[in-house]
């Protein structure tokens, strides 16, 4: 299974523009907690889970509106790609890199 411990930094293509984002994880067997944090703020990782190589997790923001992100990624190595959704601005591409 895959681990997706630590702390990774990511980018989203949203509709804003790129946004950075810090997700800090800790993963006990399949379940997935921690906090992403970026220039909007910070959310906490909400229904984490790894399933093989696909990691699965959502986050309420506030800002710039109320609404629940809800993210999927494709994990390989020190790397995970995929896509996060925003409600009515649909998906937004995501990808990530492990630090250290």
């Amino acid at each position: 299974m895959t681990d997706v411990s630590g702390t990774w930094d990511g980018t989203i293509n949203s509709p804003m523009g790129e946004q950075k984002v810090t997700m800090t994880l800790n993963q006990d067997g399949d379940a997935v907690t921690g906090t992403a944090a970026g220039a909007q703020g910070a959310a906490d990782i909400e229904d984490g889970k790894v399933d093989g190589d696909t990691f699965t997790w959502k986050q309420d923001i506030t800002v710039p509106m109320p609404m629940t992100l809800e993210g999927t990624a494709t994990v390989g190595g020190d790397s995970m790609t995929g896509a996060i959704k925003a409600g009515a601005f649909g998906e937004m591409p995501f990808k990530a890199e492990k630090q250290g």
